[in-house]
C-alpha cells in the first residue's frame, strides 16, 4: 500500500509556489513518480502556477514555477512543463478544480499499458466520482490530442489514467490531489494483485452511488 502523500498544504499553509515544491519532492518520496517525470499545477487567479521542465526537484526554487496568465502564455524564467495543456485546459474546464497532479506511479501505470480502467473492484473507487477510474486513449504527450483526451476521460471525475503514459489526479486544494494520486495508485496495486486469482467481481452501479452518498460527510466525491 502506498503512505499518504501530503505537503501540508491547505492553499494557506505554504505559498502556493513552496507547496508545488514540496508537492513534488513528496511524490518522489512516495514512490508516484520517479526522476523529473510527473508535474503539478494550482490555479492563480485567472492564470495557473506549473512546474517547469526538465528541472530536477530537489533544485527547484519558488522562482523556477512557472505562471500562465489566463491566455496560457508563460511567465518566468523557465519554460512549462511539457504537459502544461492539459493542465491549462482542465482548470479552465473546471472551475470545482484547483490543482491538478500528474505522475507515472507503477501500478497506476501498468494498468495504463493495457488501456485498462480500474473498475469498481472496492468501493473506494467512488472516490473518483464514479463506477471507474476511465483510462483515455493514448496521444503523444504534450499534444492538444492529449490534453482533449485527458479532459473527456475526467469529465464527471477527478481521477483518470493516461493510455501508455500514467495518471491524473485533480483536487479543490493541492492536498486533495495528492491525496486523490495516491488513493488511485493503491486501488491499481489492489486490482493488479488481485488479478492473480483472476478477474475479482465488481460492485454494483446503485452500490457506488450508496457508497458515494454515504462518504459525503467525510469526503468530497
Amino acid at each position: 500500500m502506498q503512505k499518504l502523500c501530503t505537503t501540508r498544504d491547505r492553499h494557506g499553509c505554504l505559498p502556493l509556489r513552496e507547496a508545488i515544491i514540496a508537492a513534488c519532492r513528496s511524490l518522489i518520496a512516495c514512490g508516484l513518480t520517479r526522476g523529473t517525470s510527473g508535474n503539478i499545477s494550482i490555479r492563480d487567479g485567472d492564470g495557473i502556477l506549473i512546474t517547469p521542465t526538465s528541472l530536477d526537484y530537489d533544485q527547484l526554487e519558488p522562482a523556477d514555477i512557472v505562471r500562465l496568465d489566463a491566455s496560457g502564455a508563460p511567465e518566468g524564467r523557465r519554460r512549462p512543463s511539457s504537459e502544461w495543456r492539459f493542465h491549462y485546459d482542465i482548470l479552465r474546464s473546471r472551475p470545482d478544480v484547483n490543482a491538478v497532479v500528474h505522475a507515472h506511479p507503477i501500478h497506476a501505470t501498468a494498468l495504463a499499458l493495457h488501456r485498462r480502467a480500474i473498475p469498481p473492484v472496492h468501493y473506494m473507487v467512488a472516490i473518483a466520482g464514479g463506477a471507474d477510474i476511465r483510462c483515455a486513449p493514448y496521444a503523444t504527450f504534450g499534444t492538444q490530442d492529449l490534453s482533449d483526451a485527458a479532459v473527456t476521460a475526467l469529465e464527471g471525475r477527478m481521477a483518470c489514467l493516461l493510455a501508455h503514459h500514467g495518471m491524473i489526479a485533480l483536487g479543490d486544494t493541492l492536498d486533495r490531489a495528492m491525496w486523490m494520486a495516491t488513493e488511485v495508485e493503491t486501488l491499481a496495486q489492489m486490482y493488479l494483485n488481485s488479478l492473480h486469482l483472476g478477474e475479482p467481481q465488481r460492485l454494483s452501479p446503485a452500490e457506488i452511488e450508496t457508497v458515494r452518498a454515504g462518504m459525503k460527510g467525510y469526503a468530497k466525491v
